[in-house]
């Protein structure tokens, strides 16, 4: 008999039917579902008969009509605790937004008033922090290790339904252009994400947070597979910020920039098509002073290569 050996490629725990213990992304998830929560969030907007707006009807009826109607509203979403001993929580700006009460709900059904410590709508994260004793956290991982490929859990609130979990791989990483955010640095991934998972975790499976759902296309109303989650490195980024300062502080280069196309590379006598033009300076910008000009391509910035427009944007 011949044995050969060869290496292992798969990550999931394989073991045979003798009853040992089979695959089962249960022991990490035990881990990590107690710091996703469920969000909760109560708005007061005025409502106001649609009848009144017609010249026809108040001219009939009189201008003394009823007062606009005080309406409360409610929506779900989802969110992750950073930091337990702070009660610090991450979630996206669109799911707090417009809100006058914030809720948080545990998974061993403790329910918090949140309040929000700021927020950063270009990047579509927002800050909470909740006063609560046994807490659990989440690592942030460096998003920039992850790779297309990779296997990933969704975990979120989808629908108002509660915790619910969900498997997938990276699709693709660095998406942008969706028209979705201001900057824009997706993971895509297949996991399967509805609304009400926004704000929600997508980690690997050392239980490590890669990304904060955020958005789904889904031209049918449903899922469809492709889901996009905010990089931790860009969250990071939003969450240090608003912890120092409140807010987000970004620089400015103080030009216009554009991808290099097969066109402009072959204007510009250059070999490959990787790179941002500097289309325009703006007189006395951070640019100008450091001498550059109109036409120059970028490669490189902080010694990292820069592929597209809004990469460099995003590095910025």
């Amino acid at each position: 008999m011949l044995v050969v050996s060869v290496p292992a490629f798969a990550v999931w725990p394989l073991q045979d039917g003798d009853g040992n213990q089979l695959p089962s992304l249960a022991p990490m998830l035990e881990k990590i579902n107690p710091a996703v929560v469920n969000i909760s969030t109560f708005a007061t907007r005025q409502q106001m008969n649609p009848l009144l707006n017609d010249p026809f009807f108040r001219h009939f009826f009189g201008p003394n009509q009823r007062a606009p109607q005080m309406k409360r509203s409610q929506s779900a979403g989802s969110g992750v605790i950073v930091d337990a001993a702070d009660g610090t929580v991450i979630t996206n700006f669109h799911v707090i937004d417009g809100a006058d009460e914030i809720k948080v709900s545990l998974n061993d059904g403790r329910t918090f008033d949140a309040k929000l410590v700021g927020s950063d709508p270009d990047v579509d994260i927002a800050i909470l922090k909740i006063e609560a004793n046994g807490l659990h956290e989440v690592k942030m991982a460096d998003s920039d290790a992850t790779r297309v490929g990779d296997f990933v859990v969704a975990i979120g609130n989808p629908f108002g339904l509660g915790q619910t979990v969900t498997t997938g791989v990276v699709s693709a990483i660095g998406r942008t252009g969706l028209g979705i955010e201001g900057y824009e640095n997706f993971i895509q991934t297949d996991a399967s994400i509805n609304p009400g998972n926004s704000g929600g975790a997508l980690v690997n499976l050392n239980g490590e947070l890669v990304g904060i759902n955020t958005a789904i296309i889904a031209p049918a109303g449903g899922n469809v597979g492709i889901g996009f989650a905010i990089p931790t490195n860009m969250a990071r980024h939003s969450l240090e910020q608003i912890l120092e300062h409140g807010e987000v502080k970004r620089g400015q280069l103080g030009v216009v920039i554009q991808d290099l196309t097969p066109d402009l590379a072959e204007a510009f006598g250059l070999e490959g098509t990787q790179g941002v033009v500097v289309s325009e300076v703006q007189d006395g910008s951070a640019a100008d002073k450091a001498g550059i000009k109109q036409g120059d391509v970028i490669t490189e910035f902080d010694g990292k290569e820069m592929r597209t427009a809004a990469q460099l944007r995003n590095a910025v």
